[in-house]
């Protein structure tokens, strides 16, 4: 599953955003399939022999790489001659990535998509001016990264040729930046916070083994994809159903002119389910359920993965009959895994380094080190180390960040009381060197970015009491029914201060819960809204059991795999408001095969709203 993240930019109007969302939404197969490669570090390949053969993986001594040698090479030399200029760098690094991928894609029981590529791509990294201030300073810190193809073969002329040429472009596009910044500097009113633009670290050296392979039973798969994607063909009122694998090796190397050389292979399967329909006004409604590995070997057997299709199914068919939520502001309880994404979105983003330093930024959190921002018993950690929670792996796990910092357990909110940001090496007031967390996709510089978010609880309850205590929350405050959110398909936060700081979430699992004795009704058409400060205060109790939500989260650095984990937890009050959508009639004409079916003519039929099943 995704969640989506958005940074507008000053005078970009909220419509646009919107606009964004429902586009991402509606297409999130091909976000997922095209965003950054997945975060299992090199240790979960090779833990030891034995695993490291389970996942079929071939390996070659770092001593022995030809890339890294002209890496190397190439590093000094530039390094030399460009050293000898006027606004000679002060850092340069080169990172290469060696990606080799598999995508199918099945509809109703064929493939859409069969395909195998390899790719190897360059960032060329360079920094001048001084630590204190440099190209990247402000809103010019794209000028910082120069990015292109390079040769397939491990031909070490081909490859120090192109990143030769890769060199010289970022090199005349970095020192024009830097003049612009220092006459930006200049003419400008003086700055709040006047950190310097790059943090002194220590060189990291991590010898381990480069990832070349992953064998993959691509003809055992590609049945599996179309099996699974044929039991969509049984329900008529799924107007669109696939079913997507993407597998995938991805060799980082990286070095720098500070002496720092790190190789970070990686595996990561990713298998995304989608279904969608439309109600009888227009309301595009989706199901989407999405399984992370390392590898193949770790997703759910068939057979469990044929019986989520059909919940998704029975799912789509009970939320077209489900009556449009209205607008409310009272209790809810959110699922740990609801729960984990609202966390994700409400308050990660807001502890990512880099928005205390922009002034673009609202900066919500930016002086309350020390304060309180939650409840006194609840705790926030980002370990990127910690590469899975129970049975579930951790999409945010890797060994080292991008600018090849190992990555750190933060203590970012210790028993409510806010302590910390997730820091790249771009200092901000009190905080002068990285935790760890620099991350970014290829062609992007990195920023501070969540990995793992882990929020704890020393107030809980047992979880299935949970529904008890928001019945009992709801009847305290006089309110009908409360609100239960099963699952949340994503969401995104505004942080700019040009626009409200406000966030949505956007739940596809909604249930009344009503405190007379009437079942539970499932509801469509509803998105949780509100502001930060105001949320966070809210929470009232927690589960004792800890759910992940695995996804892929966008905003300036690109998309990276994140994971989110969280208990159950009970809001005393939370505002939701109505979906905007299409109002495009459902399909004229019942699907082939369904024409004098009952179950295709109630399709194409206003159905009346109908009780959904208790969660």
């Amino acid at each position: 599953m995704l969640i989506f993240r958005f940074c507008e930019g000053n005078g970009r109007a909220k419509a646009r955003v919107m606009e964004m969302l429902r586009v991402l939404v509606c297409g999130v197969v091909c976000a997922q399939l095209a965003a950054a490669p997945a975060g299992w570090a090199a240790s979960e390949a090779a833990k030891d022999k034995g695993s490291a053969a389970n996942a079929g993986v071939e390996t070659k001594k770092l001593g022995n790489d030809p890339v890294l040698k002209v890496m190397q090479t190439e590093l000094s030399r530039a390094n030399t001659e460009l050293g000898k200029t006027e606004q000679a760098p002060y850092y340069l690094s080169y990172t290469i990535y060696d990606q080799d991928f598999v995508v199918l894609v099945g509809a109703y029981g064929s493939l859409l998509t069969d395909a195998a590529a390899k790719r190897r791509q360059a960032d060329v990294t360079m920094r001048v001016g001084t630590p204190a201030l440099d190209n990247t300073h402000g809103q010019s810190r794209g000028s910082g990264v120069t990015s292109g193809s390079l040769p397939l073969a491990d031909d070490q002329d081909a490859i120090g040729r192109v990143l030769w040429e890769l060199t010289d472009r970022e090199f005349k596009r970095a020192v024009p930046s830097l003049m612009n910044v220092r006459t930006n500097t200049a003419v400008r009113a003086e700055e709040e916070d006047k950190s310097a633009d790059f943090s002194k670290e220590s060189p990291s050296t991590h010898i381990g083994d480069v990832l070349t392979a992953v064998p993959f039973d691509r003809p055992t798969w590609e049945g599996e994809v179309k099996r699974l994607s044929g039991i969509f063909r049984k329900y008529p009122e799924v107007y669109f159903g696939s079913v997507s694998l993407q597998v995938q090796n991805l060799n980082a190397r990286m070095v720098n002119s500070e002496g720092s050389a790190v190789v970070t292979p990686n595996t990561s399967t990713r298998l995304i389910m989608e279904a969608q329909t439309r109600a009888a006004d227009g309301m595009e409604l989706l199901r989407v359920e999405t399984f992370q590995a390392p590898n193949a070997k770790g997703l759910p057997p068939e057979t469990e993965l044929a019986g989520k299709i059909e919940k998704m199914a029975a799912d789509l068919k009970a939320l077209r009959a489900a009556p449009v939520a209205e607008p409310y502001d009272g209790p809810a309880l959110l699922s740990g895994r609801a729960a984990a994404v609202f966390f994700h979105e409400v308050l990660g983003h807001r502890l990512e380094g880099h928005r205390q330093k922009d002034e673009e930024e609202g900066q919500t959190f930016t002086k309350k080190i020390g304060q309180e921002v939650l409840p006194t018993f609840l705790s926030v950690t980002d370990d990127p180390t910690t590469k899975q929670v129970g049975d579930m792996k951790l999409a945010g796990s890797y060994d080292f960040d991008n600018e090849g910092t190992p990555a750190q357990r933060v203590d970012v909110i210790e028993n409510g009381v806010l302590k910390n940001f997730l820091m790249s090496r771009m200092p901000i007031k009190d905080f002068s060197v990285s935790n760890g967390h620099g991350r970014n996709q290829p062609g992007l510089m990195p920023t501070g970015r969540q990995g793992n978010l882990i929020v704890t609880s020393s107030k809980t309850v047992p979880e299935k009491e949970m529904r008890q205590r928001l019945i009992d929350e709801v009847k305290r405050q006089g309110k009908p029914y409360g609100l239960y959110f099963d699952d949340i398909q994503g969401g995104f936060t505004l942080t700019t201060r040009s626009l409200p700081q406000a966030f949505q979430v956007l739940p596809v699992i909604v249930y009344k819960v009503y405190v007379d004795g009437r079942p539970d009704e499932l509801v469509r058409g509803v998105d949780i809204v509100g502001t930060p400060l105001a949320a966070l205060t809210r929470i009232v109790a927690t589960g004792d059991e800890q759910h992940v939500f695995n996804g892929i989260c966008g905003a300036e650095s690109g998309s990276v795999p994140v994971a989110a984990v969280a208990p159950a937890i009970i809001f005393s009050e939370m505002e939701v408001q109505k979906r905007a959508h299409a109002h495009e009639r459902p399909p004229i004409l019942p699907p082939p095969g369904f024409e004098d079916s009952a179950a295709a003519i109630a399709t194409q039929n206003v159905m009346t709203p109908a009780a959904g099943a208790k969660p």
